[in-house]
């Protein structure tokens, strides 16, 4: 179930950053230090993004997954953008930059409820109705150094 909720924040998360005109280059992008949850272009600034998405349900211990994006993950992240970079030269020359999308799920509510959920890019019902909803997208979350 985890897995499956994981996967639909990263799926609101693409949803919003194609409404604010940013381009996808990969969703899941795997490689031997670990994966990077998405991978996109910030037109607006001809900037590399690498984006970590941490989706939550209610009552969550770490700060709605910010307290997740510990130091190793961040050094996991950076090598595996080393990597891209590797093997993708043509965007080496781009600004880059390490986001984190913070993403809350709550259950099911009664059909009436689900009505009053605005249509809009942070928001999703998943088909078990699972609401969706990006709380905070942290642009520069932490540093390559």
């Amino acid at each position: 179930m985890a897995i499956k909720i994981g996967v639909l924040g990263e799926k609101l998360t693409i949803q919003w950053l194609k409404s604010k005109s940013y381009r996808i280059l990969y969703h899941s992008w795997h490689c031997r230090w670990g994966e990077i949850d998405i991978i996109a272009v910030d037109r607006s600034a001809n900037t590399l993004v690498f984006v970590e998405v941490k989706t939550r349900s209610s009552g969550n211990w770490d700060s709605n997954g910010l307290e997740a994006i510990s130091v190793s993950k961040q050094s996991k992240i950076i090598r595996s953008a080393t990597l891209f970079l590797a093997k993708y030269p043509q965007y080496a020359e781009f600004y880059m930059r390490f986001d984190v999308a913070l993403v809350k799920c709550q259950p099911p509510r009664k059909l009436e409820e689900l009505e009053l959920i605005p249509s809009s890019p942070d928001c999703l019902v998943s088909e078990d109705g699972d609401q969706l909803r990006l709380i905070e997208y942290l642009e520069n979350a932490f540093d390559a150094e």
